[in-house]
């Protein structure tokens, strides 16, 4: 294997297991800070020295063995200054390569949950939670962060370092907290859940086009919510929007890796059980009582497409109106985006343009490569192929994602030739 596949093959490897070996070195140390730096030498450790003994058949229990005999040697030199960090230490066993399954299948989901209250604990900002939390748990870069919320690479750095010091200062436990507390931290906790799923069902950057097991960690984390907090409507809408989203995974890509877009994919092929499990999650969100919110308005807009039996069928006219209210109680520039599609399929390409048109000089869309690609879809079914090739190729030099940007490419090749 070479140099370059083999430090692919360890990203790959550290975006799946980070969250879980940070979580478990959190609940040792109970300094999430510390936890990310002993997690952060083991995979310093594996890209000097995979390359040369080869990848270990268990990755994951080698770095969190490895993350945690760091973690204890750190403990030991600091014996004198702190005795409290000696016997905790001395209290847990070493992970071993032969007991990484329970290493890692054990408590660890349960630390997880623990993890995600930590960070989203109310002595820091609601920006900080939700940058800290996508760092621990999704493994996404301070870059990767920054290009998710359009703002500036340098300011995601600052409110991470700024978020660990804190959490440290303020001696914030590692729990899953009283129900009381629990309610305080909801919103954020189900944010940082949402964009954990949307960063594994759309990747921001890499060779893949998404990453399920992400996906799947998110779905398990909001089952676990919504086990704790059953009257909540929206933990169920979130519950249902990732179960119905997730129904179309063996859909969403070819046999070669590359993208199939939501309206070529084979509908017989999406999963009936999470398509129920998310229609009964949508349910019981109604049946609360209140008035939709954000996340089951948007799990009602999946409902549309899970439930049209051809692409052709889709109720747009009811997408449309979805999107309307879900301006109102959650407006944003990318909701807006999403309206006009909708608007576009249910009344003609025409309309959408103009909304889109007008969000040329929305600035939190400036860089957003999503943006001149609705746009040249739009400027394709209305005949006017080369303001779309032009808009296609300024998208793909925008993202970050490899797969996307050679979707891109290809739909910007096929308008060669001028108008149609």
């Amino acid at each position: 294997m070479s140099l370059s596949l083999t430090h692919r093959t360890i990203d790959a490897i550290w975006r799946i297991e980070s969250a879980k070996i940070i979580a478990g070195l959190t609940r040792m140390t109970r300094d999430v800070g510390l936890a990310e730096d002993f997690a952060q030498d083991a995979l310093l450790i594996a890209l000097d020295r995979w390359p040369e003994i080869g990848i270990p058949d268990k990755p994951g229990a080698w770095l969190m063995t490895t993350a945690k005999r760091r973690a204890i040697d750190h403990m030991r030199r600091n014996k004198l200054r702190d005795q409290k960090y000696v016997e905790i230490a001395q209290s847990m066993d070493m992970y071993t390569i032969e007991d990484s399954d329970l290493a890692l299948d054990g408590d660890i989901g349960d630390d997880l949950l623990r993890l995600i209250y930590m960070t989203c604990h109310p002595v820091l900002s609601q920006d900080a939670r939700v940058a800290l939390t996508l760092r621990l748990l999704c493994g996404l870069t301070t870059e990767e962060i920054a290009r998710s919320f359009l703002v500036a690479e340098s300011t995601i750095a600052q409110r991470i370092v700024r978020a660990k010091r804190t959490l440290s200062a303020e001696g914030v436990p590692f729990e899953v907290p009283s129900a009381e507390e629990r309610q305080d931290r909801l919103s954020t906790v189900l944010e940082v859940i949402y964009l954990m799923f949307n960063e594994g069902y759309s990747a921001t950057a890499g060779e893949h086009w998404f990453r399920p097991i992400l996906c799947q960690e998110a779905v398990r984390l909001g089952r676990m919510i919504a086990e704790i907090s059953p009257m909540e409507p929206e933990v169920h809408g979130l519950v249902a929007l990732m179960e119905i989203q997730s129904s179309r995974f063996k859909t969403r890509v070819n046999t070669k890796g590359e993208p199939i877009l939501l309206m070529d994919q084979n509908r017989g092929k999406w999963d009936q059980l999470l398509t129920r499990r998310g229609l009964a999650a949508l349910d019981r969100s109604r049946k609360i009582g209140r008035q939709l919110g954000p996340y089951s308005l948007q799990a009602a807009i999946a409902a549309c497409h899970a439930q049209a039996v051809t692409a052709a069928e889709t109720d747009w006219v009811r997408i449309a109106a979805l999107y309307e209210a879900l301006s109102r109680v959650a407006p944003s520039p990318i909701v807006e985006l999403n309206r006009a599609v909708a608007i576009s399929m249910a009344f003609g390409p025409a309309f959408g343009l103009q909304l889109v048109d007008e969000l040329n000089a929305e600035p939190a869309l400036q860089g957003y490569h999503l943006l001149p690609s609705v746009r040249g879809d739009l400027l394709v079914k209305l005949g006017r192929a080369e303001e779309a090739r032009m808009e296609f190729e300024r998208a793909a030099s925008m993202t970050r994602n490899e797969r996307e940007r050679s979707v891109l490419l290809k739909r910007a090749a096929e308008c060669e030739g001028g108008e149609r």
